[in-house]
């Protein structure tokens, strides 16, 4: 029921974030418009980007609920991951597109209706900023993915705040580009590790929070268990983990000393909480198929 819950509030922030942003992204592109501000227009198309994975990243949130069946046996939980596969990209190619706009907006300076970017940037602070609230929280790596996606656009509009104060005050056309500029890098660097953690979970990389030799040893330690070998972990979507593993036993005389043994296994690989686990056992001289 808890994995039930947590799927649920999940689909519900996508959802969320995904009407909030696409609402705030037709509102943003004509208020870009009657301001002057092509850095608006500009982050209400990489908003409608933003949006488009956000629909995307729902979508197959929604879908990953569906239970296992004889054509995926193990459910459509990586649905989930490859939402985040494909956030992170259009995450790392809209963030290229908005530094090519902020050079170009430093080759060929324009002013902006201060006021009216003052008014944009207090009110895109809020809508966005409510938006990555609703998935901060967030378990799967869609929704962690998808919070940068919402992250990246708070703090771009910060930067609009504070360039539009400081117009306020005095023409300065190439601080609101150079803030860009900065502020993308440091969206495109976390954005870059959250792919790179993606692919490893996609390509069924064992997840950096899993100790693999540390269950083992627990395994072997376990009497009559000689050693371990073909262990294999790895993850759903980045919060469900499945483990298989092979037992070498030793002295095993008896058929409830085996039924023992096994229970003790077992109860070792429990404390993981994995989603799903298989322990093949193989007693004295029987020799291992793989």
């Amino acid at each position: 029921m808890a994995h039930t819950r947590d799927h649920s509030h999940s689909s519900k922030n996508l959802k969320a974030a995904f009407f909030i942003n696409l609402f705030f992204t037709i509102f943003e592109f004509f208020g870009g418009i009657y301001v002057n501000s092509v850095s608006i227009v500009s982050d209400a198309v990489h908003d409608l980007g933003d949006s488009l994975s956000l629909g995307t990243a729902w979508y197959l949130q929604e879908k990953s609920k569906k239970e296992a069946n004889s054509k995926f046996s193990f459910g459509y939980r990586r649905l989930s991951l490859l939402g985040a596969l494909i956030n992170s990209v259009v995450l790392i190619v809209g963030s290229i597109y908005v530094v090519s706009e902020a050079i170009q907006r430093i080759v060929q300076p324009e002013s902006s209706d201060a006021k009216g970017m003052f008014i944009f940037a207090l009110i895109g602070i809020a809508v966005n900023g409510y938006a990555a609230w609703k998935l901060s929280s967030g378990k799967t790596l869609n929704e962690r993915v998808v919070s940068w996606h919402m992250l990246e656009d708070v703090l771009g509009w910060f930067a609009v705040l504070i360039v539009s104060i400081v117009l306020l005050f005095k023409d300065i056309p190439f601080l609101d580009p150079a803030l860009s500029l900065l502020i993308t890098a440091y969206i495109l660097w976390n954005a870059q590790k959250r792919l790179r953690e993606t692919l490893h979970l996609f390509l069924q990389g064992k997840p950096v929070n899993i100790d693999q030799a540390k269950i083992e040893q627990e395994l072997v330690a376990v009497e009559h268990v000689d050693s371990v070998h073909h262990t294999h972990i790895w993850s759903l979507d980045g919060e469900h983990h499945v483990l298989t593993t092979h037992v070498k036993l030793k002295k095993i005389n008896d058929v409830n000393l085996l039924l023992k043994i096994k229970g003790d296994l077992k109860e070792v690989v429990k404390k993981y909480h994995f989603e799903h686990y298989t322990i093949e056992t193989e007693v004295d001289e029987e020799n291992c198929g793989l």
